[in-house]
């Protein structure tokens, strides 16, 4: 569906995007301007959305925005030089209205989590399955205190709608000499070596080698990383 279709729409309320990676933020931005009574948002599997302030811009297009949910297909634990994993974070801070609030899979540290509980006082459903870069301390355990409904990185993800992937934990640099710095990982996925394949070797994905062999959701979660790095 077309967001110029949509925007004929100015009383829309509720707006659910699911796998559309052919929207991207800058007509995605011009677009959520013309939704000024919007209080449900959803973006789930839209690989090429969240980036340039996008959500900022959300936030103050959409001021009765209400629940948003923003899924990622899988958590990439993407460390480079100049990427700020508190971005988008920093872009539902401004959505000061929120009640319910889903993050899956998402790079936000503990910095960004606190600046969404100090700029959305009404929040009440709080779930940040996937999102392993937050650690619960003592105070992010007492800014939560408030919160209703609460799901954790670790948390059970056996109701979940989407596919659940495993996370991809990567070292200092997407494209370094180290086999070992791609790996699934954490606490709840420890793999055996029997199960350990190619599809963690990045230089498989970047050369193609093996490209043809995905399903269509791997060949456009590739090309949204390839976009990425441009």
């Amino acid at each position: 569906m077309s967001l110029s279709y949509l925007c004929r729409a100015p009383c829309l309320k509720s707006l659910r995007l699911i796998s559309c990676f052919d929207i991207l933020d800058e007509g995605f931005s011009a677009a959520v301007k013309k939704f000024p009574l919007l209080e449900e948002l959803e973006l789930t599997l839209c690989d090429n959305l969240g980036e340039n302030d996008v959500f900022k811009a959300v936030g103050k297009a959409c001021p009765q925005l209400k629940r948003f949910r923003l899924s990622k297909r899988c958590f990439y634990n993407y460390k480079h030089s100049g990427y700020n994993k508190d971005e988008q974070a920093l872009g539902i801070a401004t959505m000061h209205e929120l009640r319910s609030l889903q993050l899956f899979a998402n790079n936000l540290s503990n910095e960004g989590l606190t600046a969404i509980l100090d700029n959305c006082p009404f929040l009440e459903s709080l779930d940040i399955r996937h999102c392993f870069n937050v650690s619960m301390d003592d105070t992010l355990q007492a800014k939560c205190a408030r919160i209703k409904t609460l799901r954790l990185p670790y948390d059970s993800t056996d109701d979940y709608d989407f596919q659940v992937h495993k996370p991809i934990w990567s070292g200092a640099d997407f494209f370094s000499d180290s086999d070992d710095d791609c790996i699934y990982g954490g606490p709840d996925y420890i793999l055996d070596s029997d199960e350990y394949d190619d599809y963690c070797d990045p230089y498989i994905y970047l050369d193609g080698v093996y490209e043809d062999e995905l399903d269509e959701e791997d060949r456009m979660m590739l090309k949204a990383m390839h976009m990425f790095q441009k």
